[in-house]
């Protein structure tokens, strides 16, 4: 029989302490030390995602004052007396240690949070052993490289971040496991997966997971405990917060083919919407894991519930969408969705972000977690980015400022957009002779071939466009027009893109002309500024 591995106790969740040395604490002393640690340090920010949703309840079970409870649907009968117990917890300083024991020792959670016991491994569902069979009855597991992100799997697998196939699975370590089980469960694939059987059909295919192809927003606190308290989700009037709430640690398995418990808050909208079911086999010292199965876990239709952290944004029919995750895309470039109010764009702030407390707002950062990937089965990278105290300029504090960050924002995505524009324009008169490259005469551009000064230009522009950013949101510069430094920033770069050897023929520097006047169109009266 393997050892245990329980993530209450064993060292898997990498730190960095406010002091700046780095640690590793399990789940316990996360807890009892998050008012000692500034920040999570999981290097891969698909699992720091998926592990903050599984925080925020169990720190919604821990923090009270006075008896009362972040998850007490007692208290969250009226939502200002529930602001008012987490300002009551905030001002604590720290959780109680004495309920942290409390809560991880509870007898109804023995063994739950290890990663490999027998019958209740942590997130896991230990039926798969015999439901994930061959059409002999044998073991069917899924492959260990199929559990870590980045790894290829199949024979024939692109070697792309280590040498590893199938042929010859590498084991991983058991945090690191832990970290991929986490990541799997809220970013997995759809389409098709290690075949399952409950009856006597062997479906073989799922959808995707909760947060699949997602950008994640938490408002980042001076310190770990500020930052989990403010993670918990405020009731939501979508979500039955009266009915009794479980995480999947906290109840029984359920059927693979039963309808859906109802969402609840805050257990169930956090950790209770998997698509897919996994289990890890452990060497038998439980120090790390030689195989895994990934499969389905329900067919029934996802349940509907708005996430805490994502941006909703407007389509052209009118609903709305969770944000998705671009890997080209700066942090910044979202501020103005973060900080306006829902009425005044066609985007929704995360409710996360909302009703924050306003003492604590100048010390408040934005912590974004997002993995760029297609609907099913393409991963393209992730990302992890943290923005400096700018909750401050919400614009129920701050409105100038927050109306001055829309303004620089839609300057900067309107020079990039032109600039794009001219690039492609500019490629078009330097290589196609037949075209009039007189500043009157029309282009038609051919989509499929844009040639290669665009992507140059917009690679060099965005990092320039971010620093002009940031110096027109400097004191006292929130007023006067915010368009010319973005224009400047855009006509450095389609010069780099389109270089200085070129400058002799005569075609590139009409087209190079043509291009620079399209921008420098940008700066007319009749612009929007």
């Amino acid at each position: 029989m393997s050892g245990g591995f329980d993530l209450r106790v064993e060292p898997w969740i990498p730190v960095r302490l406010l002091t700046g040395e780095p640690d590793c604490v399990g789940l316990s002393e996360l807890f009892k030390r998050a008012h000692e640690i500034e920040d999570v340090e999981i290097p891969v920010p698909p699992a720091a995602a998926g592990l903050m949703r599984i925080l925020a309840p169990i720190a919604a079970r821990i923090a009270a004052d006075g008896g009362d409870r972040l998850d007490d649907p007692d208290v969250a009968e009226d939502i200002d007396d529930w602001f008012d117990l987490r300002e009551r917890v905030l001002k604590a300083g720290r959780f109680d240690p004495q309920a942290v024991d409390a809560y991880f020792g509870r007898t109804d959670l023995a063994g739950r949070f290890d990663l490999f016991h027998p019958q209740r491994p942590f997130l896991q569902d230990p039926r798969l052993v015999a439901e994930c069979v061959d059409a002999k009855g044998a073991p069917n597991p899924s492959g260990v490289n199929k559990l870590v992100l980045g790894r290829p799997t199949g024979i024939n697998g692109a070697v792309l971040f280590g040498h590893f196939t199938d042929t010859a699975p590498v084991p991983v370590p058991a945090a690191e496991a832990a970290w991929h089980l986490i990541a799997q469960l809220y970013y997995g694939p759809s389409g098709q997966c290690t075949p399952r059987r409950i009856t006597v059909e062997r479906a073989g295919s799922g959808d995707a997971a909760p947060l699949r192809k997602s950008v994640s927003y938490f408002p980042w606190g001076p310190d770990l405990f500020t930052t989990l308290v403010l993670a918990v989700p405020s009731p939501q009037a979508e979500v039955d917060w009266e009915a009794e709430d479980a995480c999947p640690w906290e109840e029984d398995l359920r059927a693979p083919l039963e309808a859906l418990p109802p969402l609840t808050w805050p257990g169930r909208i956090l950790t209770g919407r998997f698509r897919h079911a996994a289990l890890l086999v452990p060497s038998e010292d439980g120090r790390t894991v030689t195989d895994a199965y990934l499969t389905w876990s329900t067919h029934e239709l996802p349940q509907k519930v708005r996430d805490p952290y994502q941006i909703l944004d407007r389509r052209h029919d009118g609903n709305f969408q969770p944000r998705e995750a671009d890997g080209a895309r700066a942090l910044w470039r979202d501020l103005d969705s973060l900080l306006l109010k829902d009425s005044r764009q066609d985007a929704r702030r995360p409710p996360a972000l909302e009703h924050l407390p306003r003492w604590l707002l100048p010390r408040l950062r934005v912590r974004a977690y997002g993995f760029h990937q297609d609907g099913q089965q393409k991963d393209s990278v992730w990302f992890r980015a943290t923005s400096p105290q700018v909750l401050q300029w919400q614009e129920e504090n701050d409105p100038e400022m927050a109306y001055h960050v829309k303004r620089c924002h839609t300057a900067a995505e309107q020079a990039g957009d032109r600039l794009d524009f001219a690039a492609r324009i500019a490629w078009k008169i330097a290589t196609d002779s037949s075209v009039d490259p007189s500043p009157k005469a029309k282009i038609k551009l051919d989509a499929r071939k844009p040639g290669p000064w665009a992507s140059a230009a917009l690679t060099r522009y965005w990092p320039a466009a971010e620093t002009r950013f940031w110096q027109l949101t400097e004191p006292d510069r929130t007023t006067g027009r915010v368009g010319r430094p973005f224009v400047d920033a855009a006509l450095a770069a389609l010069d780099e893109a389109i270089g200085q050897a070129n400058r002799a023929d005569i075609r590139v520097a009409r087209a190079r002309h043509r291009a620079r006047g399209l921008l420098l169109a940008r700066l007319q009266p009749s612009a929007t500024d």
